[in-house]
């Protein structure tokens, strides 16, 4: 019967401690350029993401790389603990300097584009219960974006 009990509780804490999925990229929002010159900028948006897990978690340390048509704009970190709810959608606020010679390459035909390639590359920590697992994540989207 000991053995019984014991099987049951290590199949049980297996199944309970399944890896969190990597969320889900929506989208940005509330794009604003904070300060702007020659060599670099400012800029603030929010990442929109959804989290598919059946269970709340915590995020922190998020770092990522982020690309514009291929073209390297900056690196966010977040160093902060933030809780997401289950399936939700949630949004992560976001502030970078970019390296404006970056931006120089191609924004000519970023500027006549109706939409953009972002990508974001990086990883974040996330977790349950004092718990954390590095979780990594390569999104890529269009967006819609015009100048005039």
């Amino acid at each position: 019967m000991r053995l019984f009990v014991l099987l049951l509780s290590f199949i049980v804490l297996i199944t309970a401690c399944n890896k969190p999925q990597s969320f889900e990229y929506r989208g940005m929002q509330n794009l604003k350029i904070d300060s702007i010159g020659l060599v670099n900028s400012k800029i603030s948006l929010e990442l929109v993401y959804f989290n598919p897990n059946n269970f709340g978690v915590d995020l922190r340390n998020v770092t990522c790389d982020v690309y514009i048509n291929h073209n390297y704009l900056g690196k966010y970190v977040l160093d902060t603990v933030m809780h997401i709810a289950k399936r939700s959608e949630f949004a992560i606020p976001s502030s970078m300097n970019v390296d404006m010679k970056n931006v120089y390459k191609n924004a000519f035909t970023t500027l006549l584009s109706k939409q953009v390639l972002i990508e974001l590359k990086g990883s974040t920590k996330v977790g349950k219960g004092g718990i954390f697992v590095s979780v990594p994540f390569d999104y890529s989207a269009m967006e819609n974006f015009s100048m005039f």
